[in-house]
């Protein structure tokens, strides 16, 4: 059957100096791309386009998809104006996301949304964000950590009867690079994983096969020797293999 093709959202970088400032960049950050390999699967990056033909058309040709972190999600789309907490945001990804989630939903296709990609996943079902911790009650832990990217952050805990707690149990230390999080969490979704705040980090669509969101990074954990988290991508890559046929 061959392994199964893992289509990774890609994102734009826009070069703020040398020689083409402004310059737009298609790339995926490569710890995707490792932790890919790494679970069995053939990784694909998606460069952001605007043509719909083009996008269905990059559904199609894989067999599971990885929505990945980024800039924050446009507050519009949820229908609430920004904040001065508001970071950066690009339409162009936020519409190409939304547009990658709905073809894969049709498709049947396994979606592992990550970071910047539980909370596109959330607003993309009719969810809502909070644009910055610092407006959840009772949040304190650091949820924007300063260290490594593989470094353990805080504690999550896992929900028994979902599919994240059969992939890691009931308790499991991330990593933590984020300041917005999931606030009403989209009509037919669960709220899978909490931090000890409260704060939401994980949610799956109840009746789909596999449609996760984490709110940590569990692939720049994967790409550097993290058995646990290359789990995620591993279960991912099942899904994937079987949804062929």
């Amino acid at each position: 059957m061959g392994k199964p093709i893992i289509g990774i959202v890609g994102n734009i970088l826009i070069e703020q100096g040398g020689m083409f400032p402004g310059y737009e960049r298609s790339y995926a950050n490569s710890d995707y791309v490792v932790s890919t390999v790494k679970a069995g699967g053939v990784p694909l990056i998606f460069p952001i386009v605007n043509e719909d033909e083009i996008i269905k058309k990059q559904v199609e040709t894989v067999d599971g998809i990885i929505i990945t972190g980024g800039y924050d999600v446009d507050p519009l789309l949820y229908k609430e104006e920004p904040t001065n907490k508001q970071g950066f945001t690009l339409r162009e990804r936020d519409e190409f996301d939304i547009a990658v989630i709905n073809y894969a939903i049709q498709l049947r296709k396994p979606i592992l949304g990550i970071c910047r990609g539980i909370q596109i996943l959330n607003v993309a079902f009719g969810g809502t964000l909070y644009q910055d911790i610092s407006d959840i009650e009772g949040a304190y832990i650091k949820h924007n950590q300063s260290s490594k990217p593989d470094f353990p952050g805080h504690s999550v805990k896992i929900e028994k009867g979902t599919k994240l707690f059969d992939i890691l149990g009931e308790k499991v230390i991330t990593n933590s690079f984020h300041h917005q999080a999931v606030k009403d969490v989209a009509k037919g979704f669960i709220v899978t994983a909490v931090a000890a705040d409260g704060v939401i980090e994980g949610i799956e669509k109840e009746d789909e096969e596999f449609v996760v969101g984490v709110q940590w990074h569990p692939e720049m954990m994967a790409a550097r020797e993290n058995t646990e988290m290359l789990k995620i991508f591993q279960k991912l890559v099942y899904y994937s293999k079987n949804n062929r046929g």
